[in-house]
């Protein structure tokens, strides 16, 4: 990892190989502390020796006591609190990254895309509700014990909704923000599953005074989350199918016991081969059904946000949230994806010595879904033939040495071999800030945290550009977009799984890369099932917000009614 270093030391010493960037992360240790030695009185000694040691302790920046270690800051601004969608309730040092996200996207700030004061009330009232019926609270103990017995329960003020996600780490990122929204339109609260504590590896507690984590171990009673899936009994289509719910012809739902005691738990599978069944999830019916069951674990790994705007029952609630629909994910995820330190102290480091002090940042994320790991000619050339086109970089002429743009660049691709293309085409002083690439892993590794720790930090550090290109159906991709509220140029793109795919699929398309009409992410796997028509439609044209993405003609996306 980069050590930080000031402006004139960035100045002064050249600038690091892309292979030395955020590659050492995970080696970065702490220097122990070295104890004062015993004094010739003891008991005065022993006093000290409790005073240091409980300073080490507590104003450690990364010590589970690190709550005690200074009060809530009292000089926050309002760019520091991102217009109130954040609290103050949180210390500086123990998360640096959530107070100090502002200070690095202060080029594209935008009155217009403030939250609205609807929005940051619920978020309070929110906060309330985790804190009040949290893990460690009596309503949270009683709702396990329920839930241990196997039987049914009545409904409670607290319920819980269980977020399990699964793939790459912007397709967790995704499906956790559309558990939050879903919690926070239902009243539950929201506990993320971890798989191997990948989640407290990543990001901070963003609920003050609790935590979104379930706790692990044996004293939660359902066993491997991850094994739910399509043919589990608890699942809401295979209990719609053995009729344990019934839905009556006027939309009237009930449990097959006719009474208020629901199942202990309903599992929402809503990942991509999910059947009929399961899409019901989306109709106003079922959602009356499930309000009274007590916990809910949803599994996916899409962005199920525009699904919810086409809920009928929301769609008012959503709206007095989001007067600009399509800053859902801007809003949803500035406030609650924040690094831990480590991972945001790489993250500024390369920064500072790579990306800052030029008129324009422009990020290229390439991303190429094929089998064998192997670097792609038509790929570079749509990458160049897109940023030609559309006037992102200069044109390479025999002056253009000499009239350096005032840019740098930043490639993110798990190959160098993209990047070493694109230095030796803008590099050699054609812009003035340089080609940066921050790593190179060479292939995905789900479930491996130094991987995801490594892509966090290449997201935030693309969130910081002023212009983007990524690449089509990329989860990553629109994660980065999403928190730079950076509308990118998208270049299509068609997974390549054999020879025959290649040779087929090689060509340059025309055009390159397209202008996204919104910040916000497609949903890869919508429901075209119209609940009150009882047919499926054309989920693109339902509502004028909601639209047939660029990149997947058969997934949609929030976009500006204007756009």
């Amino acid at each position: 990892m980069e050590v930080e270093r000031s402006s004139t030391d960035a100045a002064r010493d050249p600038a690091p190989s892309s292979s030395s960037s955020l590659a050492d992360l995970e080696t970065a240790k702490r220097r122990p502390r070295r104890l004062p030695s015993r004094p010739k009185s003891f008991v005065p000694a022993v006093c000290v020796l409790a005073a240091t040691v409980l300073a080490v302790v507590v104003f450690s920046a990364d010590s589970p006591w690190s709550f005690l270690q200074d009060a809530p800051p009292s000089d926050l601004t309002a760019d520091q609190l991102l217009d109130g969608l954040l609290t103050a309730e949180f210390s500086k040092r123990s998360c640096r990254s959530r107070y100090e996200f502002a200070s690095y996207h202060e080029k594209k700030k935008n009155a217009s895309h403030k939250p609205s004061p609807y929005l940051l009330g619920r978020l309070r009232r929110h906060e309330a509700l985790q804190k009040r019926c949290g893990p460690g609270t009596a309503p949270y103990r009683a709702a396990v014990r329920q839930l241990k017995s196997g039987k049914g329960a009545a409904a409670t003020d607290c319920r819980y909704l269980i977020s399990i996600s699964y793939r790459g780490l912007g397709n967790r990122m995704l499906a956790t923000a559309s558990a939050f929204l879903y919690a926070v339109l239902t009243d539950r609260v929201l506990l993320v599953h971890q798989y191997k504590q990948d989640i407290s590896a990543l990001f901070c507690e963003p609920f003050p005074g609790t935590t979104w984590l379930l706790p692990s171990g044996r004293s939660f009673p359902l066993g491997h989350l991850r094994d739910y899936g399509i043919g589990s009994n608890e699942s809401l289509g295979n209990m719609l199918k053995a009729n344990v719910i019934s839905v009556g012809a006027h939309g009237n739902a009930s449990w097959s016991d006719g009474g208020d005691r629901r199942p202990p738990f309903v599992y929402l599978h809503l990942e991509g081969g999910y059947d009929f069944h399961d899409k019901l999830f989306y109709c106003d019916e079922h959602q009356l059904l499930l309000h009274g069951a007590p916990w809910l674990l949803m599994k996916t790994d899409s962005y199920l946000v525009p699904g919810l705007f086409l809920v009928p029952s929301f769609q008012d609630e959503l709206g007095r949230m989001f007067p600009e629909k399509d800053m859902a994910f801007y809003h949803l995820g500035r406030y609650l994806f924040h690094p831990v330190n480590d991972v945001w102290r790489a993250v500024t480091s390369y920064y500072r010595t790579n990306l800052a002090g030029v008129g324009q940042r422009v990020g290229i994320q390439i991303r190429v879904f094929q089998k064998k790991p192997t670097p792609l000619q038509h790929i570079l050339d749509q990458v160049l033939s897109c940023v030609r086109r559309e006037k992102l970089l200069p044109e390479i002429t025999s002056s253009s040495k000499i009239n350096a743009s005032d840019q740098a660049i930043l490639v993110t691709s798990l190959s160098s071999w993209y990047y070493e293309r694109i230095r030796e085409e803008y590099g050699g002083g054609r812009v003035a800030g340089g080609v940066h690439q921050s790593s190179h892993e060479g292939r995905q590794k789900w479930g491996d945290t130094s991987h995801d720790r490594r892509a966090l930090s290449e997201m935030y550090l693309l969130s910081t550009c002023d212009v983007l290109v990524t690449t089509g159906f990329s989860t990553f991709g629109y994660v980065a977009q999403g928190l730079g509220g950076i509308r990118p140029w998208i270049m299509p793109s068609t997974p390549i799984w054999s020879e025959s795919d290649l040779a087929e699929k090689k060509e340059v398309p025309e055009p390159p890369c397209v202008r996204a009409m919104s910040v916000e992410p497609c949903f890869h796997s919508p429901s075209y099932y119209d609940c009150t028509a009882r047919r499926d439609v054309d989920v693109g044209k339902v509502v004028p917000y909601v639209r047939h993405c660029e990149d997947v003609s058969w997934g949609i996306k929030i976009a500006n009614q204007s756009s």
